[in-house]
């Protein structure tokens, strides 16, 4: 069997799993309690597998590899960024998000607010941050399957994103929050397993020893020493090390504030299971990011990395399949076939899985907060409100696939972290202030949201990524829009040191230069709903 049918063979089997469990699970949706948080039915353990599944993403597993293997050190500050992530939102977010909402982020902002405004404002930054984060798993799935039936056409290239984008929908539309679980569920033991696999793998090539194959690795970039200290990438100039800062900022903070992770919290019985599916995760995400050292360093000391190769043409996305593919032979062994197939239908699960996520974050935020009660004014029937979701997802499904074709030239990582510079520059500062600031009011709410999403997004368009950061070596553009093109005033890449401070300075100027009535009794009883989680399953319209 050749590489290609192998491959198109895992990839087949993959989706047929993900679709049974996803009719399995339609059979237990029947209300918005289902639908929305799965019957609140998943145990600590079950959720921590989940919530690493969605959080493990294609910027994991294939770009950050990617990153390492280009900039060595500097790439492997995306993985501690992402892992540290996790302490904010173990330590501030988790357990009493769980306590104080109930589907949505949006439950939790609007419990002493004024409803509407307040839910325009999260649903709208849901859906931006979500299709953020879904640019970058379709990227991933261009490139795997351009990979796999090694062809270049951009035509087929589209097609496959708009494939994985059509699945993401049927699984939403069908499987609702527990078929979505479960994939992710299955995604994560796929996803671990992988990666044990080629980490042993590689480190065996090198007698598993790291040191030499951190020394190969230096020498097979041709960039030495430098390849292994920090300075490579965030070190060249003083914009690039205030952009390390800003991509710092944004990784750390971005976590606690990304809604598809953030309704996770909502799917276990109580806060203590909340607070075991964040430690699960923790161990579960951590032990992956220690083995991206692995693959990254793997693929510089094995692959040619440097300019014109595929793993530079492809961003780094490249890398940790065509590692697959080495650690198991090489390039026409039959040995290097079935590990690279079984690697992509891996990365492939995780996209699937991801998107899934996301678009029934977005769909779920359109229905309940939008719909049911901005529209209805909560006089939307259950049956309504899920109506409203499935249709949410077809067009989300729809904009996530017509703006990732272009975007297909981008590091999947790069992109993600972009999704984490927008929620935690409109998410976090309105979250922390509802949860610990008595004063804080709609008029506040309103502001850090729509004031932390238009300036991250705005600062984006005006950056390099989209215009005027010029060619590679090999002549390809390294933006979005064409090189005659030049609109980029904002230095950096990542929008973060500016967009975050400003999410909570509008979040406090909103605050304190509105005359509403303090809510002092809301502001208890949310307190001690949070904190204790005393009532927590009513937390809703008031």
């Amino acid at each position: 069997m050749s590489a290609h049918t192998l491959s198109a063979v895992l990839f087949i089997v993959v989706v047929a799993i993900t679709i049974a469990i996803t009719f399995w699970a339609s059979r237990a949706t029947a209300g918005t309690t289902d639908y929305y948080a799965g019957g609140r039915s998943f145990t600590g353990f079950q959720n921590g597998m989940a919530v690493s599944g969605d959080y493990m993403s294609a910027a994991s597993f294939l770009g950050i590899s990617g990153l390492i293997a280009l900039n060595g050190y500097d790439g492997f500050l995306y993985s501690i960024g992402f892992l540290v992530a996790w302490l904010v939102a173990l330590l501030l977010v988790a357990e009493l998000l769980r306590n104080s909402g109930r589907y949505t982020m949006a439950d939790q902002l609007a419990f002493r607010m004024r409803q509407r405004p307040v839910r325009t404002a999260a649903a709208t930054s849901t859906v931006v941050v979500s299709i953020f984060y879904l640019l970058a798993q379709m990227v991933g799935a261009g490139a795997l399957v351009a990979l796999l039936l090694d062809v270049q056409s951009d035509s087929l290239k589209a097609l496959t994103i708009a494939g994985v984008g059509a699945l993401m929908i049927f699984y939403v539309t069908v499987g609702g929050m527990k078929g979505t679980t479960w994939i992710q569920i299955v995604k994560a033991v796929l996803l671990m397993s992988g990666t044990v696999l080629i980490t042993v793998l590689v480190l065996a090539k090198f007698n598993f020893n790291i040191s030499d194959m951190l020394h190969t690795a230096s020498t097979n970039t041709g960039k030495g020493e430098a390849f292994l200290q920090p300075g490579l990438k965030y070190g060249v100039s003083t914009t690039s090390k205030i952009d390390f800062l800003s991509l710092g900022l944004a990784l750390v903070l971005g976590t606690a504030g990304l809604p598809h992770i953030l309704i996770r919290f909502y799917t276990v019985p109580s806060a203590k299971a909340a607070r075991k599916s964040v430690l699960w995760a923790i161990g579960l995400i951590g032990s992956f990011y220690l083995m991206t050292l692995a693959l990254g360093f793997g693929a510089a000391a094995l692959l040619d990395t440097g300019p014109g190769s595929k793993v530079a043409a492809s961003g780094g996305n490249l890398a940790s399949p065509l590692l697959a593919e080495e650690v198991g032979g090489g390039s026409g062994t039959n040995g290097g076939a079935i590990l690279l197939a079984l690697i992509a239908a891996v990365a492939f699960a995780t996209i699937l899985a991801v998107v899934a996520g996301l678009t029934l974050t977005s769909a779920s935020s359109v229905a309940h907060d939008l719909y049911a009660t901005v529209f209805k004014r909560g006089a939307a029937t259950e049956e309504n409100e899920v109506k409203v979701a499935r249709i949410a997802a077809l067009v989300i499904g729809a904009i996530a696939i017509a703006l990732a074709i272009p975007a297909q030239k981008l590091n999947i990582a790069f992109l993600v972290a972009l999704a984490f510079a927008v929620a935690a520059s409109a998410n976090l500062p309105s979250l922390l202030y509802n949860l610990f600031w008595r004063r804080f009011n709609t008029r506040g709410a309103v502001w850090a949201i729509y004031g932390g999403l238009i300036s991250s997004v705005g600062l984006v368009i005006f950056s390099p990524v989209v215009s005027g950061k010029g060619v590679d070596p090999t002549g390809k553009n390294l933006s979005l829009l064409p090189t005659s093109i030049d609109i980029s005033w904002f230095p950096l890449e990542n929008p973060g040191i500016v967009s975050i401070p400003l999410g909570f300075l509008l979040g406090w100027l909103g605050t304190i230069t509105s005359k509403e009535p303090e809510t002092e009794d809301r502001y208890t009883e949310l307190e001690v709903r949070a904190f204790t989680g005393a009532g927590a399953e009513g937390a809703i319209l008031h």
